[in-house]
């Protein structure tokens, strides 16, 4: 009951008073975008940088949570475009749409409130590796499978390079970076910076959770609802499954990287998905159902492994 009181209740119980408040017409999208830019640029920063640099460096870094996570994302990633191709019938560049959303996870609206909140400041290293490598791995294959399938001209390199800037202007990385510096010199903050990194960061969990329920009422169900459920399926069940089989059966990974790294997998659809659907205007309801499907069901699917994966 723990599990349910402390973290399932407050984490979705603030996400649905978001998506209630917006869909009310209390809380417009003004609002909604001054906030997420408050999280994004400050409060999530301030809190990993403060979790970070606080905590303890692990002696070696375990390479097997990287692997366990990666492989396991893009052998989703491979079934959802095989399953676009024989399934439905998609082309090439679609495949890689909706490949990303089944790889693809919410790791910065709702993975790190979840996980801050599910185990505390010493989950914030393994999150703070996650992170880093998301969208760097994540994105570049899927735009490069749309731009060949389009018969785009820009390169492998220009497109890695435009999203290694992009990443790196991210002030998230920022706030993890600063952090990460300030846990390998061994100084402690100092008294004012922790102070104002420890207030604004206590208030980057309830935030982002308000602010993702509120931009759920962007999305909806709508068309042919087997494409999105087979997205929902592989990412809320296969990526967590095949990532747990990985970290435990053939890697050596240290409990709270495996449960980190399982409770990430079983994350909802991120938003970025459906940005790229949106981009290059392919399979965009097929996405988004499967972003507000996968986001209703993780209630259900994230409150089973939390209890799998007690801290």
């Amino acid at each position: 009951m723990d599990i349910i009181f402390g973290i399932i209740l407050p984490v979705f119980g603030t996400l649905g008073l978001g998506y209630v408040a917006a869909r009310c017409g209390v809380f417009d999208e003004a609002a909604n975008r001054g906030l997420s830019l408050f999280v994004f640029n400050f409060a999530l920063p301030l809190m990993l940088f403060r979790a970070i640099a606080r905590a303890e460096l692990p002696e070696a870094m375990p390479w097997g949570y990287l692997l366990s996570y990666y492989i396991g994302a893009f052998a989703v990633f491979g079934l959802a475009m095989l399953a676009g191709r024989m399934l439905f019938g998609r082309r090439l560049d679609e495949q890689a749409v909706l490949g990303l959303g089944a790889g693809f996870s919410n790791t910065g609206m709702l993975g790190i409130p979840l996980v801050m909140t599910a185990y505390g400041p010493s989950a914030a290293l393994p999150l703070f590796v996650m992170i880093a490598c998301h969208s760097l791995l994540m994105l570049p294959p899927a735009t490069a499978l749309i731009e060949a399938a389009r018969g785009g001209q820009q390169s492998a390199v220009a497109t890695l390079l435009k999203l290694g800037k992009s990443v790196l202007a991210t002030p998230i990385i920022w706030g993890l970076s600063c952090g990460l510096a300030f846990a390998l010199s061994g100084m402690p903050l100092p008294g004012p910076v922790d102070a104002v990194a420890g207030g604004l960061g206590a208030a980057a969990t309830p935030c982002a959770l308000f602010a993702l329920g509120a931009s759920l009422t962007r999305y909806s169900l709508g068309g042919n609802l087997r494409e999105p459920l087979v997205l929902v399926a592989l990412k809320t069940v296969m990526l967590p499954l095949l990532v747990w089989l990985l970290a435990t059966q053939v890697f050596e990974v240290p409990p709270l990287w495996v449960a980190t790294g399982v409770l990430l997998a079983a994350l909802p659809a991120g938003i970025t998905p459906y940005l790229f659907a949106q981009r290059y205007n392919v399979c965009q309801s097929a996405v988004a159902s499967a972003v507000f499907l996968s986001t209703l069901l993780s209630v259900l699917t994230l409150t089973v492994l939390l209890f799998l994966l007690r801290p």
